[in-house]
């Protein structure tokens, strides 16, 4: 199996940890010490080696950071990680979201008389630490560039990964690579920059049209690299990684300790992300002299932007995990049934999660999960990133609402999808609950909306439902998806917090839900990709338009609506899915999922 279930860390670790913390800081005549999520390349998923902040606290979330005092440490995670880290960290460390209590907010409070924090400078980037001296100006609170002190006390650190690069296929990418150094080189050169430094691996694999297997669900490979605006490239990695590449005349490969002595030798101007490369990086280019253009990493927006040929291959991706879902589904309705109607009759989480990933397995097609499955039932729904263990492994009784948010890596596309489904007789409160997420679902898979607009302004769209009864969800809307690459990824987002403009060919989640603390959760997610919107009839042809096409199709529990709640308009939309849930998927299973699939279809 690709997901293992066993406990990760244990928060009896964290006390003795963080005294051998403190102790470091101590010796250094600092003040404190930050220990972010990140490693060096600001990616969601790090390599066992850069788990520092889950060595220290036990919290394996993929978002946080924490700060350590002499008197106090706090752990720092947003909306959708609060429930986890409370039970996940011992209580030495005071839970804050960052949200609503800021870390300068913090300092401020517990060094009201100044002090020098530590953080290492390849962990942090330079847009974070000029928002937050900008925030503690005024006090007498420093910010130190240090040593990793965490390395110092982490005596069995991990190696650095180095698992083999292979070639990604051009028909599935759309554009060779040569063609998309090209356009990034012509993009360097019209803004009057001579070189730029990237960092991000997935920004890497898909410039060089390649995947990795350095970190689990992300086929990535860790490295930095330095492309010129004459289209000479070097890399820098594990040269073994590359053994089964052939040699590229425009790109020299080189090792990790050769990355800083190549910065010094640049002519300016270089570019550099400052939401994304790390500090070190412009300090070194500083101390050299060398002139920096701060500028977004350039390859993040034509990433984004999939090429016709790519949303083929996501298109066919889907078809397949939807064949596997609705086996999945139709499998899972059975077991239900069984634990209604046969005493003793037992269903846990794992056995849930490992039946899942067999059904994908079975396409003889995937390459990995794209992220450890969430199998949450009754009250463990409701921990919207729960990672079922083998200490947290939950019978599933009848009554509970059982949510499977999971995806698959193929390599023609990246999958994800959330269904929560009833066991059994659902109450009242369910389904009026669920009925809200899924009009929201559907708000945005109706929507066409003027160019430009961002995803901030579609966000509440999804809300709307829920707002009106008074509630929400604390997650955003969805996040971008790659193509055989990052699950989570940037720039386009349907959040309150995302600026960037969504267009034709970003592929993004819609996956609005609702979570009772303590009793259940709900969410709906279909991927969905942008395109240009055709003029309606009685339309202005002078404004153009955008609206989202659905790439995932699997049947949505008719058993959990409330038929009454919908508007026409919502109900043709349901209707016609499933309608096109039966025609797509239905040749692609059995027949015992075939007629599981034809009753799960039929019109509300």
């Amino acid at each position: 199996m690709f997901q293992d279930f066993s406990d990760q860390t244990r928060p009896e670790q964290g006390p003795p940890r963080l005294a051998a913390l403190r102790a470091e800081i101590a010796a250094k005549g600092l003040s404190g010490f930050i220990v972010p999520r990140a490693d060096a390349h600001q990616g969601e998923r790090v390599a066992p080696r850069d788990e520092r902040l889950a060595w220290l606290t036990g919290f394996t979330g993929s978002a946080g950071f924490a700060c350590v005092l002499s008197d106090v440490a706090g752990i720092f995670v947003d909306g959708r990680y609060r429930i986890q880290a409370r039970s996940q960290t011992a209580k030495i460390f005071a839970q804050e979201e960052w949200t609503k209590s800021g870390l300068s907010i913090w300092l401020k409070k517990y060094l009201p008389n100044g002090g020098k924090i530590g953080f290492d400078p390849w962990l942090h980037t330079a847009g974070w630490l000029e928002n937050l001296e900008k925030e503690l100006t005024g006090t007498e609170i420093r910010l130190v560039a240090f040593e990793n002190l965490v390395d110092r006390i982490w005596t069995d650190r991990p190696p650095r990964p180095s698992g083999p690069v292979s070639a990604y296929p051009v028909e599935l990418a759309g554009k060779g690579d040569e063609t998309k150094r090209a356009e990034i080189c012509m993009t360097l050169t019209d803004a009057g920059q001579a070189a730029c430094v990237l960092t991000l691996p997935d920004s890497i694999c898909w410039l060089l049209n390649i995947r990795g297997s350095d970190l689990s669900r992300l086929p990535v490979v860790q490295a930095f690299a330095i492309l010129l605006s004459d289209g000479q490239m070097k890399l820098f990695s594990d040269p073994v990684k590359f053994e089964a590449l052939g040699p590229d005349e425009d790109i020299e490969l080189l090792p990790w300790d050769a990355f800083e002595s190549a910065l010094e030798t640049l002519s300016g101007p270089v570019r550099v992300d400052k939401a994304s490369a790390p500090l070190a990086i412009s300090r070194t280019l500083e101390a050299a002299g060398i002139e920096i253009s701060w500028d977004e990493d350039p390859c993040i927006l034509p990433k984004a932007k999939k090429t016709p040929a790519e949303i083929a291959a996501t298109t066919e991706a889907h078809l397949r995990d939807g064949a596997a879902m609705v086996e999945f589904l139709a499998w899972l309705d059975s077991e239900a049934r069984k634990i209604t109607e046969i005493p003793d009759q037992a269903l846990t989480e794992i056995g849930v999660a490992k039946a899942l990933e067999n059904f994908r397995r079975a396409t003889n097609a995937l390459r990995d999960i794209a992220f450890d499955s969430i199998v949450g039932s009754g009250p463990n729904g409701a921990v919207v990133h729960y990672r079922v263990t083998e200490s947290s492994d939950r019978t599933i009784a009848s009554g509970d609402l059982l949510l499977v948010d999971s995806g698959g890596q193929y390599l023609d596309g990246t999958t994800d999808i959330t269904r929560t489904v009833a066991i059994g007789e659902p109450k009242e409160e369910h389904r009026l609950c669920f009925t809200r997420v899924l009009r929201g679902m559907i708000a945005i898979s109706r929507l066409r909306w003027p160019k430009g607009l961002a995803g901030r302004d579609l966000d509440a769209i999804a809300r709307y439902p829920l707002w009106l009864a008074g509630q929400d969800y604390d997650h955003g809307t969805g996040h971008g998806v790659g193509v055989y690459l990052d699950v989570h990824e940037a720039p386009q987002r349907l959040s309150r917090m995302s600026g960037v403009p969504l267009r034709p060919g970003m592929i993004l989640s819609n996956e609005p839900g609702y979570y009772r603390e303590g009793a259940f959760g709900i969410r709906i997610e279909n991927l969905i990709a942008v395109e240009e919107a055709p003029v309606p009839t009685g339309g202005d042809p002078s404004r153009e338009m955008y609206r989202f096409s659905t790439l995932t199709w699997a049947p949505i529990d008719r058993r959990l609506i409330v038929a009454g709640m919908l508007s026409d308009e919502e109900r043709e939309w349901l209707n016609g899915y499933h309608a096109e849930v039966l025609e797509r998927i239905g040749p692609r299973v059995g027949d015992d999922a075939l007629d599981w699939l034809r009753q799960s279809t039929v019109p509300v």
